[in-house]
C-alpha cells in the first residue's frame, strides 16, 4: 500500500485574527515533521504560511517551497527551506506542486488559499487525479464554504449530485490518519475496478 510522503498545504499568508488559526499551523508542522511528512508549499515566511513551515523546520522536518519570482519579495521567501523552488508565474508553481504532493491539505487563508483549494477540487472532479483533499475546518473557518458546496449539489450543479471530492475535519490531529484512510480507498477501488468516490467525513 501506498505511504503518504509529501504533503501540499495551502494557507494564509497572513494569520487571520484568531490565534486559534496559528496554533493549528503549528501543531500541524510538528505533525508532519513528527512523522517524517515533508511539506509542499508556497515557501512564504509570513503569516500561517510562516508559521507552518518554522514549526516543520524546528522539529526537523523536510520542506519543498515553491514561490514565483514576483513573490520573493512580496511574500518574504521563507530562507530555511531545504529545497527552494522559484518558477517563472503561478500557473508552472500551481503546477509544481501538485506534481510533488502525495495529498493536499487547506488550512485557513484568503482568496489565493480558496483558489488553490477549488483547482484541486475541479481537476479531481474531472478525473485528473485522486489525490486526496482535505479541508483544515480549524473553528468552523470553511464552514460558509461547505455550505456553498452542499448549495451546488443540491442545485444539480454537480456531476450525478454527488459529494466534491475533499474531506473536511475539525482538527489537524485527524488529517493524516483522513488522508491516509482515503488513500487506501482509492487503492481498494483501483484493485476491485471500481471508481472512487471520496466522502466528506
Amino acid at each position: 500500500m501506498s505511504k503518504i510522503k509529501r504533503i501540499c498545504v495551502y494557507c494564509g499568508s497572513s494569520s487571520g485574527n484568531d490565534p486559534t488559526y496559528t496554533a493549528a499551523a503549528r501543531k500541524f508542522g510538528e505533525i508532519l515533521a513528527r512523522n517524517k511528512i515533508r511539506l509542499i508549499y508556497g515557501c512564504g515566511s509570513t503569516g500561517l504560511m510562516g508559521t507552518l513551515a518554522r514549526a516543520v523546520h524546528d522539529h526537523g522536518g523536510e520542506i519543498t517551497g515553491v514561490i514565483p519570482e514576483f513573490l520573493k519579495a512580496q511574500e518574504r521567501l521563507f530562507r530555511d527551506a531545504d529545497e527552494v523552488i522559484v518558477t517563472a508565474d503561478m500557473h508552472e508553481r500551481k503546477r509544481l506542486m501538485f506534481e510533488r504532493a502525495d495529498a493536499f491539505v487547506a488550512l485557513p487563508g484568503g482568496i489565493g488559499t480558496l483558489e488553490e483549494l477549488v483547482e484541486q477540487l475541479t481537476w479531481a472532479q474531472l478525473g485528473r487525479h485522486k489525490k486526496p483533499i482535505l479541508l483544515a475546518n480549524v473553528g468552523g473557518f470553511w464552514d460558509p464554504l461547505i455550505t456553498v458546496f452542499e448549495h451546488l449539489r443540491s442545485s444539480a450543479f454537480l456531476p450525478g449530485g454527488g459529494p466534491l471530492a475533499y474531506i473536511a475535519v475539525d482538527a489537524v490531529e485527524k488529517i493524516l490518519p483522513a488522508a491516509a484512510a482515503a488513500l487506501a480507498r482509492v487503492e481498494e477501488s483501483e484493485l476491485e475496478g471500481e471508481p472512487e468516490r471520496v466522502r466528506r467525513l
